[in-house]
């Protein structure tokens, strides 16, 4: 009964899209994110592994956070305009229509995907820091294992939005890959 209720508030509020988008694009900056502070850690002199975690874990908790309340403010805002816009057209109150209810839920579903998008990929990418510090021998050592990861990530999420877009999938990846790429040699020039 709630997933059918859900999907009508999606339906009618036309948030499919925007919440894939904002998966995206926050999982984009949650993956470029913890390669740049892996990177910077990387090529700094030797860094404790349980100071690198913390940074990374502190980092994605951060992007999470700022997720949720930047995408539910806002979205809240858009649909209490689109709401009252309605009602103005209508000469008539929605408060218990679907579109009230929509005006209540999907900025919440909104921000949890906004959210929750750099907060997942960061832990996934952080995944090999975590088993070398368990003691996990790593063939390419922690951080550069991690910084795989992340480029693994973001090519993943680039050949998504090439099938989104209906573009070729290697392109759009190898796209979103050297972004990435260019990321970490600036970091390194930097250094």
């Amino acid at each position: 009964m709630v997933l059918k209720q859900i999907k009508i508030l999606l339906k009618i509020s036309h948030s499919e899209e925007i919440m894939r988008r904002y998966f995206v694009v926050n999982g984009f900056d949650g993956a470029l994110t913890m390669l740049g502070l892996i990177m910077g850690f990387y090529v700094s002199d030797r860094v404790d592994l349980a100071v690198v975690i913390t940074t990374c874990l502190a980092a994605a908790l951060a992007l999470g956070m700022s997720g949720i309340s930047s995408a539910y403010i806002s979205e809240a805002a858009e649909r209490r305009r689109t709401l009252a816009r309605l009602e103005k057209a209508m000469a008539a109150s929605l408060n218990e229509s679907h579109h009230a209810r929509a005006t209540t839920w999907i900025p919440w579903l909104v921000a949890l995907v906004n959210g929750v998008a750099p907060l997942l990929i960061a832990l996934v990418i952080i995944v090999p820091l975590l088993l070398a510090r368990s003691g996990m021998e790593l063939v390419l050592g922690p951080l550069p294992a991690a910084m795989a990861v992340a480029l693994v990530v973001i090519f993943l999420l680039g050949i998504f939005l090439g099938r989104v877009g209906g573009t070729f999938w290697l392109w759009s990846g190898l796209q979103s890959l050297t972004v990435a790429l260019v990321t970490v040699g600036l970091i390194y020039l930097i250094s």
